[in-house]
């Protein structure tokens, strides 16, 4: 083989080499990203449409007002060279615009032919390559897509042969942890196997500054880094007498400020009044018999009063937490589906119910031997869909809150009037949604707060979709001269221990509320004020948003804080 070698190009910006093995690891290839050609426009402390449209406007401007002033002089005898001081500055104006433009475009114009030479020489001098027997010569691989950038540098040899030995298959992905023992080393790792074979950069998603050992075996499976997500902060919200300051993780311009308001509002008005009506989780396994018969003969059995304090013994015995309440019983055929209900203490409960079903269901095994268990959940739960029987039997916690807001704030703080909120409830909430078929959805935005709310404080985001069934009603009270606000929400499925509340983030969050973890003295009232704070947000956000359509202000307050000119493209 003859080793070819070009004169030795010019120092690089770059200091990533992104190395790919052939299929007998005998070769690699070398990719050598380089760096983005710098812009005239990239020392300019304005946006770039904005900066030209101030200096082309100048500069006609300033064209057109000399151009006046001297016709005006010759009309009137008057030597040209005989300038005021506004016509002087005028005079350095149309210099500066005009030296800005040809700078800028005769730059811009100049510097495309630099690129382009640039580019070639790069091209000439890479490392070549040439075998004398040019039959046994092989191609070498390319990645495909954009320029691979990566996002982090490996630190030892070790590492780059395990990032390879991931890309081909021979090492999975999900044993990193096991195998190195180093949560935070293994998601580094997989990062760059993942740029590797995508051949796209994950610059930009973080990977330092995050416990993973954190998630290992209960939160993310294979991570590759975490999300960046702002937390808003609303209130004061005073409910049941406290004030409470809400954390909000959105992304969504307006929220936060309009929880806000909304906070403000209920304040300013006293306050309002949240109360539990039900705290009860569900799991509804479905089994099978033969027969439609042998399925009812289940049925009575289990919605016999005298056989519940056995079967409450069997379930309760899967947690100290876990208390069985109730058992409900709906055939289809020859199939029976049991939605058990019980109180899960401050968890969230899902796993916990499970395993308390589990042991009933082998329990019965000994009377109903023929009973088929086809799966643990049958839908009649129902979790993380919307469903009829959550919204009518409620699921998690069931709160009703309501505040009364005085004529007053409503017109200086809302900036609307009762009756206008109270026609737009009916013809909006209620008549709009019905003629929608909605379910659960008699609301403006419920599930706007509750997401903001659940993320920010480790729920599970997928339960927002039943934990935002949401009835808001509004009426005029105190001859007419009050209003009256409440929301009904059946089905607010929340925890204060396990899952993501551990979290750092999270937790700190919990902590602001006054629900971190699980309360000793009395369980389950963590989570039972998690509960009443959520519905009392969505109060208050149902509230602004409300009074933010009646106002005629919600697309003028979106277009100033919903709206972003970042140019996104630029940043990639």
């Amino acid at each position: 083989m003859d080793l070819h070698r070009k004169p030795p190009r010019p120092p690089s910006t770059t200091a990533f080499n992104n190395h790919k093995s052939d299929t007998t690891g005998n070769k690699s290839t070398v990719d050598r990203s380089t760096s983005p050609v710098p812009k005239a426009s990239d020392a300019l402390p304005l946006p770039l449409y904005l900066t030209n449209g101030i200096f082309f406007t100048l500069f006609f401007s300033v064209a057109y007002y000399l151009l006046h002033r001297w016709r005006d002089k010759i009309r009137s005898s008057t030597p040209l060279h005989v300038v005021t001081l506004s016509e002087l500055a005028a005079i350095v104006s149309l210099i500066a615009s005009f030296i800005y433009l040809l700078g800028f475009f005769g730059i811009d114009f100049v510097q495309s032919f630099i690129t382009t030479s640039r580019d070639g020489y790069d091209n000439e001098n890479e490392v070549d390559l040439v075998e004398d027997d040019s039959e046994t010569s092989k191609p070498k691989p390319k990645v495909t897509g954009i320029d691979l950038v990566p996002s982090i540098a490996l630190i030892s040899e070790e590492d780059e042969q395990i990032v390879r030995s991931v890309v081909c298959g021979s090492v999975p992905s999900y044993s990193l942890e096991s195998k190195l023992d180093d949560c935070f080393r293994a998601a580094a790792i997989r990062r760059q196997a993942v740029e590797r074979i995508t051949g796209r950069s994950l610059l930009g998603l973080p990977l330092e500054g995050f416990d993973y050992k954190s998630i290992l075996g209960q939160c993310c499976e294979m991570p590759v880094g975490y999300v960046q997500l702002p937390v808003g902060i609303a209130g004061p919200l005073l409910l049941n007498g406290c004030e409470y300051m809400v954390p909000m993780a959105t992304t969504e311009g307006c929220l936060v400020a309009s929880a806000n308001r909304g906070c403000k509002a209920i304040y300013a008005s006293g306050g309002a009044t949240a109360v539990l009506l039900k705290d009860g989780m569900t799991r509804a396994p479905v089994v099978r018999f033969a027969t439609a018969e042998r399925a009812s003969q289940l049925k009575f059995f289990l919605e016999d009063a005298v056989n519940f304090d056995t079967l409450s013994v069997v379930f309760n015995k899967s947690s100290r937490f876990a208390r069985l309440q109730s058992i409900q019983c709906n055939i289809a055929g020859k199939n029976l589906y049991i939605r058990f209900t019980c109180s899960t203490g401050d968890a969230m409960g899902m796993n916990m119910i499970s395993k308390g079903v589990q042991n009933v269901l082998d329990f019965l095994q000994n009377d109903f031997p023929d009973m088929d268990v086809i799966g643990i959940s049958g839908n009649f739960c129902s979790d993380k869909k919307p469903a009829a029987v959550n919204w009518i039997e409620g699921r998690g916690k069931s709160v009703v809150c309501e505040a009364v807001i005085t004529e007053d704030v409503v017109k200086k703080v809302l900036k609307t009037t009762v009756p206008a909120l109270v026609e737009l409830n009916m013809l909006k909430n209620l008549t709009g949604s019905a003629i929608a078929g909605a379910l659960g959805g008699f609301n403006a935005h419920a599930a706007n707060i509750v997401s903001a709310v659940f993320i920010a404080t480790g729920q599970d985001p997928a339960q927002n979709i039943e934990s935002s069934h949401c009835l808001t009603m509004m009426e005029a009270v105190n001859n007419g001269k009050d209003l009256h606000v409440s929301v009904t929400m059946p089905s607010i499925e929340v925890g204060t221990v396990g899952g993501g509340t551990q979290l750092a983030s999270q937790s700190a969050c919990l902590n602001l509320l006054g629900a971190k973890g699980s309360n000793r003295e009395a369980p389950g009232a963590n989570a039972r004020l998690l509960a009443t704070v959520v519905a009392g947000s969505v109060l208050a956000g149902e509230l602004s948003l409300m009074s933010a359509i009646a106002a005629g202000q919600l697309v003028k307050s979106h277009m100033k804080y919903n709206r972003s000119n970042r140019d996104i493209a630029s940043t990639v």
